[in-house]
């Protein structure tokens, strides 16, 4: 069994009751990880920031010259 967090309902669900999938995080193993989804959404936004962030701050660019991937 799977468990999911309604954030519409703000409430654990399980796959026999679970609501639609746009109002639901998950799936997660435990009943216990699913009420936590938030902020275990919040703590992986708040790394991905920083992360971001570190990337930016060492001068690491994303763009390149479409030269260089014809090679």
């Amino acid at each position: 069994m799977q468990y999911w967090y309604n954030v519409a309902k703000g409430v654990v669900e399980n796959d026999d009751d679970r609501g639609p999938g746009e109002d639901v995080l998950g799936p997660y193993d435990t009943a216990d990880e699913a009420a936590r989804a938030l902020e275990s959404a919040h703590e992986r936004t708040e790394k991905w920031d920083a992360e971001d962030k570190a990337w930016n701050e060492s001068g690491a660019t994303t763009t390149w010259d479409d030269e260089e991937l014809e090679d």
